[in-house]
């Protein structure tokens, strides 16, 4: 890879601002704008993520290219796909040093991800943003659901979010976003990371969070949008049974001695709560009940 180095990082909060401040950028609330400035929580991302001089890396928001540097210098090739056309000529300021960085202004919701990765010659990537809040969940869901050739995400974002797409059975932070990610990912939780790590200070804490997709679902099912409904169903109500759950909801037009029946022929026990079931047990109920 061909590269001039630069003479000081741009993700700190000296150069930080004075890109800001050259530009008289003003931060849109709308877009979940936090420009990391911590150098640690960059090295863990890059630690992470594996990646390699063979990779091609996939960012989403790269804001004004503080963690876009730290990938170029360790992937063979960096898409970096932002929303905001204001900070375009920025980062093309910012990463004029690095030779092996795209840059394209568009919604990351409208991109094809198996496109670019095709066109550029590569089997697969690896896709590692900064998430906005308000959008994560979306982007998240939207890239798993589409099967595409993405090897590992690797992002930030807020906290409780992070927690419930790694929560464990039984606890407060497992749900139906649990077991979505589940379906199609392994998640690990790669650290937490405090608000005094961005520029503005996010009102919340964050996390690095990793999800390895996997070659086989979760679950094997015969109809994995009636499972999802299941789901959804199951942690309506999260106190009660889910057995009352299902009765409650009326979408399965059975009686409660015929949904006892269905949760026996699963293994299950009547006064079972969602929270208590792994994806396992919900494929084999979602069969069970939609025979």
């Amino acid at each position: 890879m061909e590269k001039k180095m630069t003479k000081e990082k741009i993700a700190t909060f000296k150069k930080t601002r004075e890109i800001v401040n050259k530009y008289n950028f003003m931060f849109k609330k709308n877009f979940g704008q936090n420009f990391l400035i911590d150098s640690h929580v960059l090295n863990k991302i890059i630690d992470s993520s594996d990646i390699t001089k063979d990779d091609l890396v996939i960012e989403v928001g790269p804001g004004i290219g503080g963690l876009t540097e730290y990938l170029a210098l360790e992937a063979k090739e960096v898409v970096a796909i932002e929303i905001d056309k204001r900070l375009i000529p920025i980062l093309e300021d910012t990463l004029q040093d690095y030779t092996n960085i795209t840059i394209i202004n568009e919604d990351i919701l409208k991109v094809d991800l198996n496109e670019i990765i095709k066109e550029r010659g590569y089997k697969s990537a690896k896709l590692i943003a900064n998430l906005p809040y308000y959008i994560t969940t979306p982007i998240i869901m939207d890239i798993l659901e589409k099967d595409l050739n993405i090897e590992t995400i690797t992002v930030m974002i807020q906290k409780e979010v992070a927690k419930r797409m790694a929560g464990k059975s039984g606890t407060k932070d497992y749900g139906s976003l649990t077991l979505a990610v589940k379906y199609y990912a392994t998640p690990y939780l790669v650290a937490n990371v405090p608000q005094n790590s961005f520029t503005p200070r996010p009102k919340v804490d964050s996390a690095v969070i990793r999800l390895t997709k996997k070659e086989v679902k979760g679950v094997e099912v015969k109809d994995v949008s009636k499972m999802f409904k299941l789901i959804k169903i199951a942690f309506s109500q999260r106190r009660k049974t889910l057995l009352n759950c299902i009765f409650n909801s009326g979408v399965y037009n059975l009686s409660k001695k015929e949904i006892e029946k269905v949760l026996e022929e699963a293994g299950l026990d009547i006064k079972i709560r969602g929270e208590k079931l792994e994806l396992d047990d919900f494929g084999k109920l979602s069969d069970i009940i939609n025979k």
